[in-house]
C-alpha cells in the first residue's frame, strides 16, 4: 500500500484529471489538497465526459473524494458540481468528505477577481475569485467553511470582510455585494454542503496508518506554484508535491512516490513568459489537434515545444519518482519535431531553467524526426514508432527520471502503463 501524489510539471493543463482517474483503480481516497475552481480536470470514461473544478477526478471510480483544508471552495460552484455528479449517477453515500478548515470563496472575492482583470494589472485569472481568497486567508480574515455550520458567525465574518475589501472596491468603481445578498446566494449550497463537512487531516492520516492506497491530487503545474513558479504570473496556492503535506495534513514522511505529468509539448493560459511558445501555423496546428481550451474558461491556450530545462526543474522542485508523459498522439503527423534542451543567457549557455530570466533567456532547441503512425491502438512501448520512442527516451534521459505512463488518447484505455505507483 502507497501514498502517491500526482502533479503538474508545465504550466498546468497536464492531463492530470484522466491519470488520476486512471490511477485510482486501485485507490481507496483521492485528496484534493490546494487550489479552487480554476482548475478544471476533464475526465472521459465510456465515452463519456466530465469536468470537474473541485472534486477529486476519482470520483468517477466511486473512490472516496477528499477535499482537504489547503483548498478555497466555492460553496456554489461546489453545489452544483455535485448536483451535475448526481444526475450522472455518482456520489453516493459517503464518497465525498469537505474539510471544514478549507477556505470559503465568497461573491464579493469573485467580484474583486473580475475587477482586478479588467484592469493593466491583469495577469489572465479565470476570475472565480481565488487569488483574494487566498489574500484573506494570508491576512487571517478568512472564512473557513465550517463558518457555514452558524449562520451569525457566517454573518460576522462576511461583513469584516466587506468592510475591508469596500476601499479596493470603490477605488475600482465596483459594487460588492451586501451582506444578505451573499448570504441569499449561499443559502441552497450552504444546506447541501452542511452534511459533508468534517476535519479532513486526521481522515486521510487514519487512512495513511491503515495502509490504505491514497492518491493525493494536485492541481495547476510547478511553473505555475506560488513559490516556485513565474512570478508574478502564478496561481495563489503551494501546486508542488511539497504542499500536499501542508493541504492535507500528512507529515513528508508518509509521501512514497511523486508522479510528475508532462504533456508531449507545452502549454500555457494567460499571461507570463513562454520562451518556447508557437505563434506560427504549427503552434496553432497544436491548439486544434490537441485540443488546447481552458476546460474552465474557454480560452485557447498557448503552445510551443516541449522545453526540456523546464521539466528537469519540475523534476528538482517534486523530487519526482515516475514521469507520465501525456498527449503523445497529438504529435502523429509531425515530418519534424523540436525538443528544447538549453538557454543561452547573456552571461553563457545553461541546461539550468533560467526562471528569473525568461525575458532575455534565448532557447535552444534539437530537432528529431517525427513519425506519421496513429498512436491510439498504441499499448507497449515496444509497438510505438521508433521515432515515438526515440523521443520518450530522450526525455528521460534529459531528465533522469523514469517513465512510467504515456498517454496515447483521451480514453482511459489509450494508455500505456509502464509501472504502477500503488504495485502491481
Amino acid at each position: 500500500m502507497a501514498s502517491v501524489v500526482v502533479v503538474g510539471a508545465q504550466w498546468g493543463d497536464e492531463g492530470k484529471g484522466k491519470v488520476i482517474d486512471l490511477l485510482t483503480e486501485k485507490a481507496d481516497m483521492v485528496v484534493r489538497f490546494a487550489g479552487g475552481p480554476n482548475a478544471g480536470h476533464t475526465l472521459v470514461a465510456g465515452g463519456e465526459k466530465v469536468i470537474v473544478r473541485l472534486i477529486p477526478s476519482g470520483v468517477l471510480r466511486r473512490t472516496r473524494c477528499v477535499l482537504a483544508q489547503g483548498m478555497v471552495i466555492d460553496p456554489r460552484t461546489l453545489h452544483d458540481e455535485i448536483q451535475t455528479l448526481e444526475a450522472r449517477g455518482y456520489l453516493k453515500n459517503d464518497e465525498l468528505v469537505v474539510s471544514d478548515r478549507a477556505h470559503c470563496i465568497l461573491p464579493l472575492h469573485v467580484a474583486i477577481d473580475t475587477m482586478r482583470e479588467q484592469g493593466a494589472g491583469a495577469i489572465g485569472t479565470t476570475k472565480r475569485g481565488v487569488g483574494p481568497c487566498y489574500e484573506d486567508k494570508m491576512a487571517r480574515r478568512g472564512v473557513l467553511m465550517g463558518a457555514l455550520r452558524d449562520l451569525s458567525v457566517l454573518r460576522g465574518l462576511i461583513e469584516r470582510l466587506t468592510d475591508a475589501w469596500a476601499p479596493v472596491a470603490f477605488a475600482g468603481g465596483v459594487k460588492l455585494p451586501t451582506v444578505q445578498e451573499t448570504l441569499d446566494a449561499m443559502a441552497p449550497s450552504r444546506e447541501r454542503i452542511l452534511p459533508l463537512l468534517r476535519s479532513t487531516a486526521g481522515l486521510v492520516d487514519a487512512s495513511i496508518r491503515a495502509k490504505k492506497n491514497v492518491l493525493l491530487e494536485g492541481a495547476q503545474g510547478t511553473l505555475l506554484d506560488i513559490d516556485h513558479g513565474t512570478y508574478p504570473f502564478v496561481t495563489s496556492s503551494t501546486a508542488t508535491a511539497g504542499g500536499a503535506c501542508a493541504g492535507a495534513g500528512i507529515g513528508p514522511t508518509a509521501i512514497e512516490h511523486v508522479v510528475g505529468l508532462a504533456k508531449a509539448y507545452t502549454t500555457r493560459v494567460g499571461g507570463g513568459p513562454f520562451p518556447t511558445e508557437l505563434t506560427d501555423a504549427v503552434g496553432e496546428r497544436l491548439r486544434s489537434v490537441g485540443a488546447e481550451f481552458g476546460s474552465v474558461t474557454g480560452r485557447p491556450r498557448r503552445t510551443g515545444w516541449l522545453d526540456l530545462p523546464a521539466l528537469r526543474y519540475a523534476a528538482r522542485i517534486n523530487g519526482l519518482s515516475s514521469l507520465a508523459v501525456t498527449k503523445l498522439d497529438v504529435l502523429t503527423g509531425f515530418s519534424e519535431l523540436s525538443l528544447y534542451v538549453a538557454y543561452d543567457t547573456p552571461e553563457d549557455r545553461t541546461t539550468k531553467f533560467p526562471i528569473d530570466a525568461l525575458d532575455t533567456a534565448k532557447p535552444v532547441y534539437k530537432a528529431m524526426p517525427g513519425w506519421s503512425e496513429p498512436l491510439d491502438a498504441v499499448r507497449t512501448l515496444a509497438d510505438l514508432p521508433k521515432a515515438a520512442r526515440a523521443y520518450l527516451d530522450r526525455i528521460t534521459a534529459e531528465t533522469s527520471v523514469p517513465l512510467g505512463i504515456v498517454s496515447v488518447g483521451s480514453s482511459r484505455d489509450e494508455t500505456i502503463l509502464l509501472s504502477h505507483p500503488f504495485g502491481p
